[in-house]
C-alpha cells in the first residue's frame, strides 16, 4: 500500500513536471513570436526608410544633393575706380536738317543743278523754275518807266524855261505851280514805274532755288518739267554745314550724369568705324510715358555717317567707383545679366546686374552688386540656384589675368 502510494505521488509529481514542460514550451513559442514580429517591424521600417533615401536621391533634389559639396572660385571684387562711361544707341540725323522749297509763285521746273551727297555753298542755285512770262512783265515795265522817265524830263525842262521868264513878267506864277505840279507828278509816276519793274525782277529771282546755307544736300524731291508753286512740298533736303548727330534715349538717372561738353564715341551699326563727338544739348524735359530724356550728340560732316542710320554711343561721365569682374564672372539670359553669389550658407543665389564699361580691365557693374559679395568668378553656368558649394577665395586681377592667359593662347593656336 505504501508502494502504490508512494508510487502514485510519482506520479502526481510527473504530470505536475509535465505540465511546466507545456507552459515552458508556450512561453518560448510567445517570446519567439513577439521576437519576429519586432523584427518584422524593424524590417519594414528600415526598408521605407531606404524607399524614401531612394526616392530624394532620384528626385528634384537628388542631384543637387550630389553636387553638394561641389567647389567653385569666388572673388570679393570691392569697388574700383573707373571712368563712367554710358552706353546708349541712337539715330544719325542732320544736326540742323533743313527744308529748302521755292519762294516765288512758281512754275514749271527747267534745270535741276544739284542731287542728293553734292555739297553746295551758301547762294547757289539748286533748280531754276520757267521765266517767260516773268520776263515779258518786266519788259513791258521797262517800257513804262522809260516813258515816265520821258515825261519827267519835258515837265522839268518846261518848269525851268518858265522860271527863267518869271522874273521878266512873262510868265505869271500861278503857271509856275502848275509848271512845278506837273514835274512832280511825272516824278511820281517814273517812281511807281520803277517799283513795279524791281518787283518783277525780284519774282523772277524767286524763281531761282537757292541754299540758304552751305551744306550737304541730303535729298532731291524733284526733276525738270515738273510744276511747282508755294505749296509745294520741299525741293531738297540739307545739312547745314554737313553736320551731323546722334539722337540717343537715356533714362532719367543716366540723364542726371550728362552735360552739355561731354566727349562721346560713335560707332554706326555695320561698322567698326569710330567717330569722336560731344554732347551739345541735354532735353530740359522727360518723357513721362516712357521715363527718358533726349541726348543730342553732335559730329563732324563724315562721308562715312548717314543720316537715318543707327549707332552706338559710348559718353564719358567722369570718373566712378564700382565693383568690377572678371567677364567669366558676368552671364546672361533672357532676363538679362546676372551673376551668382555665395551667401553666408554657403548657397547659390543670383543677383540680376546691370554692366557698364567693358575693357581688358574686366565688366564695370553699375546696379546689382555692392562689391561686398563673393561672387562666383568661373563654372557658373554649371550651378544652380540654392546649391551647395564649398566657396574657394581668389584675387579678382588674378582671375582677370588669367582670362588674359586663355585669351591670348587662344590667338596662338589660330595663327
Amino acid at each position: 500500500m505504501n508502494r502504490f502510494s508512494k508510487m502514485g505521488r510519482s506520479g502526481g509529481d510527473m504530470a505536475i513536471e509535465y505540465q511546466d514542460d507545456g507552459r515552458s514550451k508556450r512561453r518560448i513559442i510567445l517570446v519567439v513570436a513577439i521576437l519576429l514580429i519586432i523584427a518584422a517591424l524593424v524590417a519594414a521600417a528600415l526598408l521605407m526608410r531606404g524607399g524614401d533615401d531612394a526616392a530624394t536621391a532620384g528626385g528634384p533634389g537628388g542631384e543637387d544633393r550630389e553636387r553638394a559639396a561641389q567647389a567653385v572660385t569666388v572673388i570679393v571684387p570691392g569697388n574700383s575706380e573707373v571712368a563712367s562711361t554710358i552706353t546708349t544707341s541712337g539715330t544719325l540725323g542732320a544736326r540742323r536738317d533743313q527744308n529748302v522749297g521755292i519762294a516765288g509763285q512758281g512754275g514749271q521746273v527747267t534745270r535741276v543743278l544739284v542731287d542728293a551727297g553734292d555739297w553746295v555753298r551758301q547762294g547757289q542755285v539748286l533748280a531754276t523754275v520757267d521765266r517767260s512770262v516773268q520776263a515779258q512783265q518786266a519788259a513791258q515795265q521797262r517800257a513804262s518807266l522809260a516813258a515816265a522817265q520821258a515825261d519827267a524830263d519835258l515837265a522839268k525842262a518846261n518848269l525851268d524855261r518858265a522860271q527863267q521868264l518869271v522874273e521878266r513878267g512873262f510868265v505869271s506864277k500861278a503857271e509856275i505851280d502848275r509848271l512845278r505840279s506837273t514835274y512832280e507828278a511825272a516824278q511820281a509816276r517814273v517812281s511807281v514805274s520803277r517799283a513795279q519793274l524791281n518787283t518783277t525782277l525780284a519774282q523772277i529771282g524767286q524763281l531761282d532755288v537757292r541754299a540758304p546755307t552751305a551744306g550737304l544736300i541730303l535729298d532731291r524731291n524733284v526733276e525738270v518739267g515738273q510744276v511747282v508753286s508755294a505749296g509745294t512740298p520741299s525741293l531738297f533736303r540739307m545739312a547745314r554745314g554737313g553736320e551731323m548727330e546722334v539722337r540717343a534715349q537715356l533714362s532719367q538717372q543716366d540723364l542726371a550724369a550728362i552735360s552739355v561738353g561731354m566727349p562721346a564715341t560713335i560707332t554706326p551699326v555695320g561698322s567698326d568705324q569710330q567717330f569722336a563727338g560731344q554732347v551739345w544739348q541735354v532735353s530740359p524735359v522727360i518723357n513721362p510715358q516712357s521715363r527718358q530724356g533726349e541726348v543730342r550728340i553732335s559730329i563732324p560732316y563724315d562721308p562715312a555717317i548717314r543720316p537715318g542710320g543707327f549707332a552706338e554711343v559710348e559718353i564719358a561721365s567722369g570718373v566712378t567707383t564700382a565693383p568690377m569682374l572678371p567677364q567669366s564672372a558676368v552671364l546672361s539670359d533672357a532676363n538679362g545679366n546676372y551673376v551668382y553669389v555665395v551667401n553666408a550658407d554657403n548657397e547659390v543665389v543670383r543677383r540680376d546686374v546691370v554692366v557698364g564699361s567693358v575693357d581688358d580691365r574686366g565688366v564695370t557693374i553699375r546696379e546689382g552688386i555692392s562689391g561686398n559679395e563673393q561672387v562666383v568668378a568661373r563654372a557658373g553656368s554649371f550651378l544652380t540656384v540654392g546649391q551647395k558649394v564649398v566657396p574657394q577665395r581668389e584675387a579678382a586681377a588674378a582671375v582677370r589675368q588669367e582670362e588674359r592667359g586663355a585669351v591670348g593662347e587662344g590667338e596662338g593656336e589660330e595663327e
